[in-house]
Order: C-alpha cells, then structure tokens, then sequence
C-alpha cells in the first residue's frame, strides 16, 4: 500500500482531526523538517506548529529530533513523517470498522425490529413490549421492520472493507 495525499487526510483526518491535515500533508515527504520552517510555511504561530506537531507526535505519525541552535542556544525540533505508520494506523481502523460491522450484522440477524410508519424510533422486540408496540415519539401502532435490506448493506460493506484490507 502506498502512502497518498488522500490516505494521508482520511487518516489523520480521523485519527486526530481535520486542523492536523496540513501539517501532516506538509511534513509527508520531506526529512529533518524545522518546527520553525513549519509555521513560516504554514503561516501559523510556532506556538500553533508546535502544538499540532505534538499532538501527531502522540498519534504516532511523526517523529522528531530536538537540536541546539548554535547561535541563539534555543531548542529547535526537526520533524519527519512516519508513512509506515499512517498504513498500519489506516490498516487498525479499517480492522476496528469491520469488527463493528461485524457485530452490528449479528444484532441484526439474531433480533427482530419494530418501527412506526413515521421511522421515528426503531426498537427490539422486548423494548416494542415493554412500549406495548406503541412508539415512544409519536404514540402510533409500531410494526415488524423487514431488515434484509439492512442486512444487505452491512454484508456489502464489509465485503469492501475486508478488500481494502487484504
């Protein structure tokens, strides 16, 4: 798998948020990135790049060296991008997607839904009961819901995910 632009934002974008993608996308690429060239090129406070720097540090998406600037004697950290990372951060969240489709397309299979004809509110069998098969919203007549299209599309899903994976 290779590292794109495109993995890059749904990954980090997921990960961490969508303010985290610039940097991310800037540092994709370069080596030994200064935290100083980040904001100038970025256009941001080094306060701002050094914040969004760490918080991808913590994601484990970036590492960085800290060197002493040999004419002022401040600390200055350089950056670099962690693609193998970002693929087994992508890998682990698509793995975590399909578990939850996954347990999703059991609820679905093992219960039986009810839903008034306003979609307002769907529930179990044992909570449409305790209801005695009147919605919770509206207070109309809850009915037996056919789920196999719902069934359907969580099959389908997962069939892409399980690609995407392998």
């Amino acid at each position: 798998m290779k590292v794109t632009k495109k993995l890059i934002r749904e990954v980090i974008g997921e990960l961490v948020g969508p303010e985290y993608v610039d940097v991310a996308l800037y540092l994709h690429g370069k080596k030994d990135v200064s935290e100083l060239v980040v904001a100038k090129d970025l256009k941001i406070s080094i306060q701002e790049a050094r914040a969004l720097l760490y918080r991808l540090y913590e994601s484990n998406v970036v590492v960085f060296e800290r060197k002493r600037d040999k004419h002022k004697g401040w600390h200055i950290s350089h950056w670099d991008f962690l693609d193998a990372n970002v693929i087994k951060l992508y890998q682990r969240s698509q793995q975590e997607k399909i578990e939850e489709l996954k347990t999703r397309l059991e609820r679905e299979q093992q219960n039986e839904f009810y839903m008034c004809k306003y979609a307002c509110s769907r529930v179990e069998f044992d909570k449409a009961i305790e209801l005695n098969f009147k919605c919770p919203e509206c207070g109309t007549l809850m009915n037996p819901q056919d789920n196999s299209r719902t069934i359907e599309v969580i099959n389908g899903r997962l069939k892409e995910l399980k690609e995407l994976v392998s």
